[in-house]
């Protein structure tokens, strides 16, 4: 008998779609947003794969505001119980955050279940007919929120954007509608925490605009923490605000103006970092009476301790204060003390003034989303001397030293040994001791991946440990691009490498910003690490020992941002100092790490020494490739570990291949397995990548790594399709067996998910070969039947699939 249920694109055009105009959601109400899509990698290179949210329903503002997302619906096709997807239902709660939506619902067109976020409860199976009305839900988002849009405080609401939702991501308008909720509460301060390249300062300008559309007409001051961060901001402003924007100067302080553009450095408010108080703001006291400003936007508030920015709030005590941080709230503690501190100094100044977060959206969902770039990090071992583990666990002793050349750095007499330390810890080298041959050998592992690759003209950042350890390096660099271009016959570029380390360098910034032919590779220690919009980097790099996740994030921020123009939609992260053990699973570990690490011994006066002569050794080992886990947080993924957790995995579901099998053939079933898999489909995607089979079907992976069966391509396995079913083929109707050819070929290109896609039927090449009306004529069926036959064979036993 053919199977009737209705498949999900169905059940959402003839069942849902239908059930939700009957309870009241017109068609504008319903917002099935295409995302980006995620970025894979295939064939070593980087892909979207595209996706888009089921349904977000949205309610239209009372006077006529932009319409409010309330409520996120995920569509199951017509055979599958709502109750089967409860726990992904839960799991949606992340994306219910993300949307800043309340309430998610699950459903098959027949009946549903409603999860309320804020409530953290799950519905009985309810009819369809019983779904909620838009009037419902805005009631319930009022009430829940203590407000009534559009009126009094919550003003702001009827407002629209000023470029158009469409110019708006969602979970920028997110963001926004989470100040707006927390304004309209009578609140005067928020907190956004939003990753390096999703838009902060867009959300800033979007929520200032609307204020001002609203009628309250603010007097905002907009606050940078360097002068390149003032010029980006002033520039989003302007585009916006026109001459209603300033940028303060020390001889205008922009009075004129509905918003004012300043660093912290030129309000005088920039104190020193361990409180200090050699900031007295006399600029902003001479210029702007208290209470001058009603609102005020801290950029990148995670930057300074609190005593840098505090005065600029506490002379507007009335303010609307807003403060704008990439980073994320909470962070176990690093092998450091001081550095896991300042970490905490930082987030608890920030939480205990503004409060907890208002809205979060970090790397994790933004390159899920496919708003950032995906991230895969090659790492490197480093061995020194005789060494049998790498420096990142021993450092280098006074033995190791014996028959080196040690002189002091400065003056370039030999080193007196009683002056020297027992050991000089990983963190030490470059710093005390200098060591160019381990610089050398370091920058030609970095400079050998890249050329590998195809050329080494790849926009670089790479953080070092101090100016002379950056000047090193790209001189190293330079010579290494040198000897490469007159092997290879190219003409070299001038400035290939180049210190940029504030004090040399930061004027050939904006030409490694916009320069697509020269200025490739920046050496720094800490002027790029937050802030800068550089979207064509492909490459940070870690040359300097980090202990501060803090400082870890804002470093592998600079490598996040997408770039259309140049087709940049990964980057790459070289630690060459473990530095990426402060990013997800490896973080529990520190603390165990660090009590394998040689203790130094009691510090002695000061001497910077440079040492010439020990054998170093850099190897690349081994490629990880970040994933996002079911709660948005980012993880890496190595291939040996997840290898083994999957076979464990697929065999305690499925313990043959048959079984396998028999679950791959059925949508629901499948959807459920792969599920179950530790990380889902994209950690399994992701290494079956990372091990270079990616022209393998993710089924064939699968029975290869629980299984030990032979990986077929999937050019492999159409060809054997063919083959062994030509017996078969040939019994159809020319056009129908033309067609089930087409469709064996559209699983060559994409796999399973392309013999399942909704548009795969009226692909140029399925249509050009009869397409449905071809397959209306298969003898045991309809076009469905057809499809699932060409499975059974496809996926079958090919010894015996020819009967």
């Amino acid at each position: 008998m053919p199977n009737t249920h209705l498949n999900e694109a169905d059940t959402r055009a003839k069942l849902i779609d239908p059930a939700l105009h009957a309870r009241g959601w017109r068609e504008h109400m319903i917002s099935r947003e295409q995302l980006p899509g995620k970025v894979y990698l295939r064939g070593g290179k980087p892909m979207r794969i595209r996706q888009s949210a089921d349904y977000v329903l949205k309610v239209d503002h009372p006077n006529g505001g932009a319409p409010i997302p309330v409520a996120f619906v995920e569509a199951k096709d017509e055979s599958t119980n709502p109750l089967r997807g409860v726990e992904q239902v839960k799991r949606y709660a992340e994306l219910s955050k993300r949307h800043h939506v309340r309430f998610v619902y699950s459903t098959n067109g027949h009946r549903y279940i409603e999860h309320d976020r804020d409530l953290k409860h799950t519905s009985e199976l309810r009819p369809i007919s019983e779904f909620p009305m838009p009037e419902d839900l805005l009631q319930k988002l009022e009430i829940g929120l203590r407000v009534e849009f559009g009126k009094g405080l919550a003003a702001p609401f009827a407002t629209r954007y000023p470029k158009g939702s469409s110019n708006v991501r969602y979970y920028q308008d997110a963001a926004v509608r989470a100040v707006f909720e927390k304004l309209a509460q009578g609140e005067k301060r928020a907190l956004l925490s939003m990753a390096t390249g999703t838009g902060k300062t867009m959300v800033a300008v979007n929520i200032l605009k609307r204020i001002e559309e609203s009628g309250q007409r603010p007097r905002a001051l907009f606050v940078c923490d360097r002068g390149f961060l003032r010029d980006q901001a002033w520039t989003a402003l302007y585009h916006v605000f026109n001459d209603e924007v300033a940028m303060a100067s020390s001889g205008d302080p922009g009075k004129n103006a509905r918003v004012v553009v300043a660093t912290y450095q030129l309000l005088n408010v920039d104190g020193s970092d361990d409180g200090e108080e050699d900031a007295d703001a006399t600029y902003i006291k001479r210029h702007y009476p208290k209470g001058y400003f009603s609102h005020i936007i801290i950029d990148e508030c995670h930057r300074s301790a609190w005593n840098k920015w505090s005065q600029v709030l506490t002379l507007n005590p009335n303010a609307v204060h807003i403060g704008l941080t990439a980073t994320p709230r909470t962070f176990e503690d690093s092998d450091d003390a001081e550095a896991s501190r300042i970490d905490r100094q930082i987030t608890a100044d920030n939480v205990a003034y503004f409060g907890e977060p208002v809205y979060e959206y970090d790397m994790g969902p933004g390159m899920d989303d496919g708003y950032l770039a995906m991230m895969q990090v090659v790492t490197y071992d480093i061995h020194i001397g005789d060494h049998e583990e790498s420096e990142r666990e021993t450092g280098v002793t006074k033995s190791d030293l014996a028959l080196a050349e040690v002189v002091d750095a400065v003056s370039g007499e030999s080193a007196k040994r009683n002056e020297m330390r027992d050991v000089f810890g990983p963190a030490s080298l470059e710093a005390s001791l200098v060591m160019p041959d381990r610089c050398r050998a370091m920058c030609e592992a970095l400079f050998n991946n890249l050329a590998s690759e195809g050329e080494p003209e790849q926009k670089t950042i790479i953080f070092c440990v101090n100016i002379d350890h950056a000047q090193a390096a790209a001189n190293t660099l330079n010579n290494l691009y040198a000897d490469w271009c007159f092997e290879n016959g190219k003409r070299p570029t001038s400035k290939f490498a180049f210190p940029c380390t504030g004090q040399i360098g930061s004027d050939d910034l904006q030409d490694f910003k916009g320069n697509n032919n020269r200025f490739f590779i920046a050496t720094t220690v800490d002027l790029l690490t937050t802030g800068v919009d550089i979207p064509s980097v492909r490459n940070i790099v870690f040359f300097r020992y980090i202990k501060s996740p803090i400082l870890f994030r804002q470093m592998v921020g600079r490598g996040t941002r997408i770039d259309d123009p140049t087709g940049k939609l990964a980057f790459t992260v070289h630690d060459f100092t473990n530095a990426t053990r402060l990013l997800g699973e490896d973080l529990t570990q520190r603390a165990k790490d660090a009590t394998r690490s040689i203790k130094q011994s009691s510090p002695l006066p000061e001497h910077t020494f440079e040492a010439r002569g020990i054998e170093v050794q850099v190897h690349a080992k081994g490629n990880r490739i970040a994933v996002t886990s079911d709660d948005g947080q980012l993880e890496w993924v190595d291939q040996k570990e997840y290898e083994r957790l999957i076979g464990e995995s697929a065999r305690t579901q499925a313990p043959d291949i048959k079984a396998l099998r028999d679950t791959w053939l059925v949508p629901q079933r499948r959807a459920d397995f792969v599920d179950q898999l530790p990380g889902g489909q994209n950690y399994a995607m992701a290494i079956r990548d990372l091990s270079g089979m990616e022209d393998v079907d993710l089924y064939d992976w699968l029975a290869n790594v629980a299984y030990g069966e032979d990986a077929l391509t999937r050019e492999e396995r159409a060809r054997r399709f063919e083959i062994y079913n030509a017996e078969w083929l040939t019994r159809m109707p020319e056009g129908t067996r033309q067609t089930l050819l087409a469709i064996s070929s559209q699983f060559r290109r994409g796999g399973t998910e392309n013999l399942e896609s909704d548009a795969m039927l009226t692909t140029d090449e399925v249509s050009e070969a009869g397409g449905t009306d071809a397959l209306s004529r298969y003898p045991q069926g309809d076009a469905r039947d057809a499809v699932r036959e060409l499975k059974l064979r496809l996926f079958g036993d090919l010894s015996t699939s020819g009967t």
